[in-house]
């Protein structure tokens, strides 16, 4: 069992270190609003830490879940930063889903200090967190990622390296195109079905025996028709994602004409009220 601090105590972060905790692991937690980690070390045990520096003295493995590149580097980067506290040949985790380009300036920063990074964004949402289930894609060194993989398969069904740094975060951007496509088309299928007076919830269990089947449609389609989005995966965040993957995209010249109009739907959902609604509500804005 590994020392190991986890640094962010969100939906996603929270139940992760949990799953760490009780397989076992010494966990010390930080998280910005103080209050949140005392009372993660009340339900999981473990120790809280006033900085992220005092969080990953003497750990393994530091993990961080945190907003975006800039939180990202407010925990790890400066003199209470992650990096300030770590010992060398440490290795530091990252699953909060950023650009490939924060990866590698923090891979670099690490390289520098002595210390390992593994860029690990994450795809299962609140639910695969709370279960221990998450699909978690790695960018780093092989050597630095074996020693990693057994600690993140405590909340993980699946993980894999799939390249140097920034392959992680890069996979992540593949994961939210091909969800952005595939949510539109399952909104504008329902929606049909409706105006045709078809009995929606026949028909999604037939169709999704079929090629249309998929992942969205088994666990999206019928709330998606009853109308309910206060669950999931929130509006704001897949357009945060969205919104780093078109940058890149720009970057490395690769064409993404759906998933450019699906974020702008998703900006009509937000202006409909509806930031934190699940991402399946891209529905709502064909529906009222």
């Amino acid at each position: 069992m590994a020392k190991v601090a986890f640094l962010g105590l969100g939906v996603m972060g929270s139940p992760m270190a949990g799953h760490l905790a009780k397989k076992g692991h010494d966990v010390t937690v930080f998280n910005r609003t103080g209050a949140k980690a005392e009372a993660w070390v009340a339900a999981n045990g473990g120790q809280a830490a006033a900085t992220p520096r005092e969080a990953a003295a003497g750990c393994a493995i530091v993990f961080a879940c945190v907003g975006n590149d800039d939180d990202l580097r407010s925990v790890v980067l400066g003199a209470d930063g992650a990096f300030a506290g770590m010992e060398r040949g440490a290795i530091f985790v990252d699953h909060t889903t950023a650009s490939a380009e924060v990866a590698r300036e923090l891979s670099a920063a690490a390289d520098a200090a002595g210390l390992r990074f593994i860029d690990a964004p994450v795809s299962g949402g609140q639910a695969g967190a709370e279960n221990g289930v998450l699909t978690v894609m790695c960018g780093g060194e092989e050597a630095t990622y074996a020693e990693a993989e057994p600690v993140i398969m405590a909340y993980a069904k699946s993980c894999r390296l799939l390249g140097p740094s920034g392959s992680g975060q890069l996979t992540k951007m593949v994961n939210q195109i091909a969800i952005a496509g595939a949510v539109q088309g399952l909104s504008e299928a329902i929606h049909f079905g409706k105006r045709a007076g078809l009995d929606i919830e026949a028909v999604l269990d037939v169709i999704s025996k079929g090629a249309a089947g998929s992942w969205q449609m088994e666990n999206r389609g019928r709330t998606m028709n009853a109308d309910k989005f206060d669950f999931g995966f929130a509006v704001e965040w897949m357009r945060k994602d969205l919104g780093i993957l078109l940058a890149e995209s720009r970057r490395n010249g690769a064409r993404l004409p759906v998933t450019a109009l699906v974020d702008q739907f998703y900006a009509e959902v937000e202006a409909m009220g509806g930031k934190r609604w699940d991402t399946s509500s891209l529905i709502a804005r064909l529906e009222r």
